[in-house]
C-alpha cells in the first residue's frame, strides 16, 4: 500500500518511493530535457496556485511496473504532491483501473506527466511481456531470462521491471559473470582454449558459462569444464538432443536456449528441458502499455 505523502526537501523523494542515486540522475537528466528552460504552456494558462486531482488509468491489460520512478518524477517537481495507490510492481490491472492518483499543484502534474509516463509505460510494458512468456512455458522447469538488450542507462529499472513480470536476471552487466562467447573463443582459438583461459584468471570464482553454436562446441565446453552452456540460435530438436547430452555427460551443468525467442516457439523450447531460456526482446523491442493521465481541478 502505498501511502499519502507528506511534504519533504526537494534532495529526494518520499521513502516509500526509494529510487537509487542513478535513477535520481535520470529522473533529472529526463525533466531537464523535456521542460528544459521552462514549461512555458502550463506558466502561461495554469495559475501558480491552482491545485488538481489527476488519476493515471490503464487503457489496456497488463503488468505494472515502475510505480517508485514515476512518482517520484513529481516528488522531484515539488515535495508538496501526494501520490495515493493500492498497487505495486508486478501488480495487474485492466482498462478502466486507477493505478495511482496524484494530488498537489496543477503545474508539477503537466510538468511531470510526460515523463513519469514514460517510464511507467515503458516499464510496465516491459512487466507485461514478461509475463506473457512466464505464463508460457508454465508447468515446465524453464525459467525465462532477460539479457543485456536493455535501454542505456535503464538496465537496473528494464531488469526490475522483468522480474516484476515474473521472469529472472541474467547477469546485470560484464562484471558479475563470464559468458564466453564466439568472438571470445574465435580470438582464444577454440571453446577448450577460452574456458582454460578463464579458468586459470578466475579469482573471483565467477560463474562460467560458454556458448555452443552445435554439437562439437557443447563437448568441448563439458570436457573443459563450465557451469551454464549457452545453446544458440538452435532449432527446437537441435536444443532437445543437447540438453539431454548435457544430463548423460554431467547432471550438475546448466542449459540456457537463446535466439529467436519468440511467444510462438517458446513453450516448445522449453519442453526440451532446457534450465533457462533467455529472451532479448523483453526489454530490446517492447511495446509500452497503453496508460493515460486524466486530470480534474
Amino acid at each position: 500500500m502505498i501511502e499519502r505523502q507528506k511534504p519533504r526537501s526537494k534532495a529526494a523523494p518520499a521513502p516509500q518511493f526509494l529510487v537509487s542515486d542513478d535513477e535520481l540522475r535520470l529522473i533529472d537528466i529526463a525533466l531537464h530535457e523535456d521542460i528544459g528552460s521552462g514549461d512555458w504552456t502550463t506558466r502561461w494558462v495554469v495559475p501558480a496556485r491552482t491545485r488538481a486531482t489527476a488519476r493515471v488509468v490503464a487503457k489496456a491489460e497488463g503488468i505494472i511496473a515502475g510505480l517508485s520512478i514515476a512518482s517520484s518524477v513529481f516528488l522531484r517537481i515539488d515535495p508538496r504532491v501526494e501520490i495515493i495507490s493500492s498497487l505495486k510492481d508486478g501488480s495487474t490491472v485492466t482498462e478502466g483501473d486507477v493505478v495511482f492518483t496524484i494530488k498537489g499543484p496543477a503545474r508539477t502534474i503537466l510538468s511531470g506527466e510526460r515523463t513519469a509516463l514514460n517510464f511507467l509505460q515503458r516499464l510496465s510494458g516491459i512487466a507485461t511481456a514478461t509475463r506473457r512468456y512466464v505464463d508460457a512455458v508454465a508447468g515446465t522447469d524453464a525459467k525465462i531470462l532477460d539479457t543485456r538488450k536493455t535501454t542505456p542507462g535503464w538496465r537496473s529499472l528494464e531488469k526490475s521491471a522483468v522480474k516484476a513480470g515474473g521472469g529472472e536476471n541474467h547477469r546485470i552487466g560484464l562484471f558479475d559473470m563470464v559468458l564466453i562467447k564466439e568472438n571470445h573463443i574465435a580470438i582464444a582459438g577454440g571453446v577448450a582454449e577460452a574456458i582454460k583461459r578463464v579458468r586459470d584468471a578466475n579469482t573471483k570464482s565467477l560463474q562460467v558459462e560458454v556458448e555452443a553454436r552445435n554439437k562439437d562446441e557443447l563437448r568441448a565446453a563439458l570436457e573443459a569444464g563450465c557451469d551454464i552452456v549457452l545453446l544458440d540460435n538452435m532449432d527446437v530438436q537441435g536444443i532437445r538432443e543437447c540438453v539431454r547430452l548435457v544430463k548423460q555427460r554431467n547432471g550438475q551443468v546448466k542449459t540456457e536456449a537463446s535466439g529467436n525467442m519468440t511467444l510462438e516457439r517458446v513453450r516448445s523450447v522449453a519442453e526440451t528441458g532446457v534450465d533457462f531460456i533467455s529472451v532479448g526482446a523483453l526489454t530490446h523491442s517492447v511495446t509500452a502499455l497503453d496508460l493515460s493521465l486524466l486530470m480534474q481541478v
